[in-house]
């Protein structure tokens, strides 16, 4: 591969729903520019975008993948992103380190969830963007039906739609393309050019037409010319095209198939000419030493690389992408990860084109490319100078919301849980885990069950880690409601020495703390050294549960008498009666079990709203209001954890996957006695179980 400098690099996330056929798209490009001597299909598992077994298995892609594509004298970096909800994350990722997005349209399916969430990232990345209704070969492909579609959902926006290309046929006879800027046709690949067929020749004049006048308002000084001599040339055309793609005011509208390569080279062209170099990309901004400083996609410029993808391999090792927002780096160069205050050696230094790695010497501003082996880095970290030094914000990534406890095979798998979970962590920004300190499961959470399914299969094939996934525990909290007191002698006589403690307490709800021990000890019964016994036996009490198995607290218990015997009391007898003592008071002071109750705000459809407010009852939810924009509708609701353990995917399919929401804890509050029984229920069997074994 030629060495590509900053202006003449372009870096285009595919975006869109999934299937709508961006891998097929990154095959045609890599096909019609000769890079491959033929085009792999996603059904045999011969794309070189999707490479990765379990991609394979599933016939989908799970992770972005870099496919350069040499086109022109200049490089295209094409990143394939996920389109499948699940894989969100890899999305994200792909559309931060991009310049522009494509967005990928399916010819029969029109404007789908998927295409709504890939057009929501690329605005908050404030990306300029293209439409391509692809797949155009199909049996009900409509490019009219779907470009309507498209101007609509453009003006809901405040955008604007542009034809560039009309399709030459449809279905089966879809040969080509006309390119409306150059007015010429584009026949199969794009290899040959042609004139314009007859029965184009006035949509593509009128086409033309509104082009021109899109391109007139980039700037003044066409606009000027334009009014004088009512047309521009096709160089002023682009010109003043860039200025409006660039701002983003309008999108431009292509055709393709992609599976055939039909419009690959016309689209490859438009995107050299139109999609900004990463000199004109939007600004990106670093936290410098003394506040935010902007980047300049310049090699002369201080380093600023950020590293958007790691991957653990056990053969190469681990590998590093990242994409140079400025300055360059050269091979073997050391450069400081300013996220973890450390050098790393860029040792191993490529350009990946989807597995095939190709060496490199240096990277210039504004390249993406890839490092094997280093020590300390991992995605989201920054690189730059260590006299220099700046921090690349990360990009927002959606709440993990499907939550599954983990479990290992076997014992071997135990030891290996953490480092493994903590790996598959730090190559994917949308997942995590943690020991839950109240139930004492290890909790992975992810966007959604397909999700968790490739980390746990990744678990295994990458680090032969064996794990299996059963629903979370809720962490219930026990807490009583009253008033109450108990009195218990323990008293154990065995040959030789004996036990003997005899413990009267009382306990009332503490809402200042979680526990509060004190006494009201009088006269000589009970000596106050055998205290912190009582104490130790109700901490530990506490915090396996009194009745239910769930931490207790906001209780405070107050020993106001007791007995003890000068030969058989001992530390230990006490604890057991102070045990017992809490335990039979807890019985009298209205024990309750409490839940956590969670925030939820889910946005949907304003046709579904009324769907899910009545879902969100039968979930034992209290609404507390919507919000509406934009055709959307938010309903915020109060609403028990437990209610909400496989929500991601009942939203799905009630919303058709339009729905997302967000959740967080906002407060405990009592279990009602129908849901508490049968869990309280549950756990005396469950100790019943084990005083058996």
């Amino acid at each position: 591969m030629k060495e590509y400098t900053t202006e003449f690099l372009r870096n285009i996330a595919l975006v869109s729903h999934g299937g709508a056929g961006k891998t097929m798209l990154a095959e045609a490009f890599l096909h019609v520019t000769g890079a491959t001597t033929r085009q792999g299909k996603v059904e045999d598992g011969t794309t070189v975008s999707d490479y990765d077994e379990e991609e394979n298995r599933r016939k989908i892609s799970i992770y972005s993948s870099v496919i350069p594509v040499e086109h022109r004298d200049h490089k295209i970096n094409v990143i394939d992103a996920p389109g499948y909800t699940d894989f969100v994350g890899e999305a994200i990722s792909a559309l931060s380190v991009a310049d522009g997005a494509v967005i990928l349209v399916d010819a029969v399916s029109g404007v789908e969830v998927g295409t709504e969430l890939a057009w929501r990232y690329a605005d908050e990345f404030k990306l300029p963007r293209f439409f391509v209704i692809n797949k155009m070969d199909r049996d009900n492909a409509d490019f009219e039906k779907i470009y309507n579609a498209l101007e609509e959902f453009a003006r809901l926006h405040g955008k604007r739609a542009l034809k560039v290309h009309l399709p030459i046929g449809e279905k089966h006879d879809f040969k080509g393309v006309v390119d409306i800027i150059g007015m010429k046709s584009y026949i199969g690949d794009g290899k040959t050019i042609a004139e314009i067929p007859a029965d184009l020749k006035e949509a593509a004049e009128q086409a033309h037409f509104v082009l021109v006048e899109a391109a007139a308002e980039g700037e003044d000084e066409l606009m000027e010319k334009y009014l004088e001599n009512g047309s521009l040339s096709d160089e002023e055309m682009v010109r003043g095209l860039k200025d409006v793609v660039y701002a983003g005011n309008f999108i431009p509208v292509f055709c393709a198939a992609g599976g055939h390569e039909i419009g690959a080279i016309a689209l490859l062209n438009d995107i050299v000419d139109l999609m900004p170099s990463p000199a004109n990309g939007p600004k990106r901004m670093a936290q410098g030493k003394s506040g935010e400083e902007e980047l300049k996609a310049l090699d002369s410029e201080p380093l600023a690389a950020y590293a958007w993808k790691t991957t653990a391999d056990p053969f190469v090792g681990r590998m590093t992408y990242f994409r140079v927002f400025s300055g360059s780096i050269q091979a073997d160069a050391r450069v400081w990860n300013q996220s973890k205050g450390v050098e790393e050696r860029m040792a191993g230094l490529h350009f990946q084109r989807g597995k095939e790695a190709i060496p490199a010497k240096v990277v210039h501003a504004g390249d993406i490319a890839s490092v094997s082996k280093l020590t300390a880095t991992a995605t989201g970290d920054t690189f730059c100078d260590k006299n220099h030094p700046l921090t690349l914000e990360k990009p927002k990534f959606p709440a993990a919301l499907y939550r599954v406890a983990i479990t290992p095979k076997t014992q071997a798998d135990a030891a290996k849980i953490s480092p493994t979970l903590t790996r598959l962590c730090e190559e994917d920004m949308t997942l995590s885990w943690q020991n839950d300190p109240i139930t004492h499961e290890t909790v992975l959470q992810g966007m959604g069950d397909q999700h968790i399914d490739v980390a746990i299969h990744r678990a295994q094939t990458k680090f032969q880690v064996g794990l299996n996934t059963q629903e979370p525990k809720i962490p219930y909290r026990e807490g009583i409601t009253r008033k109450a007191s108990a009195q218990y002698r323990h008293k154990k006589q065995s040959g030789g020495a004996g036990q003997f403690g005899e413990v009267h307490l009382r306990i009332e709800p503490f809402h200042d703390g979680d526990f509060e021990f004190t006494d009201e000890l009088v006269g000589m019964n009970l000596s106050k050294s055998y205290l912190p016994p009582i104490e130790k036996g109700i901490k530990a009490t506490m915090e396996r549960g009194a009745f239910a198995g769930y931490p207790m607290n906001n209780v405070k218990v107050i020993v106001y008498d007791g007995k003890e015997h000068e030969v058989d009391s001992k530390p230990v007898a006490f604890e057991i009666a102070g045990r017992e003592a809490f335990k039979l008071a807890v019985q009298d002071a209205g024990p309750v079990l409490f839940e956590p109750i969670m925030e939820v705000r889910v946005t949907v459809p304003d046709a579904n709203m009324g769907d899910i407010m009545s879902d969100l009852n039968t979930r034992r939810g209290r609404v507390q209001g919507t919000e509406a924009e934009h055709g959307n509708t938010t309903v915020i609701a109060q609403v028990p954890m437990a209610e909400m353990t496989r929500y991601t995917t009942q939203l799905r399919s009630m919303t058709g996957g339009r729905g997302y929401f967000t959740m967080e804890l906002h407060h405990y509050d009592v279990v009602p006695q129908h849901v508490a029984a049968p869990i309280i229920e549950a756990h005396k069997k469950e100790m019943e179980a084990k005083k058996e074994e």
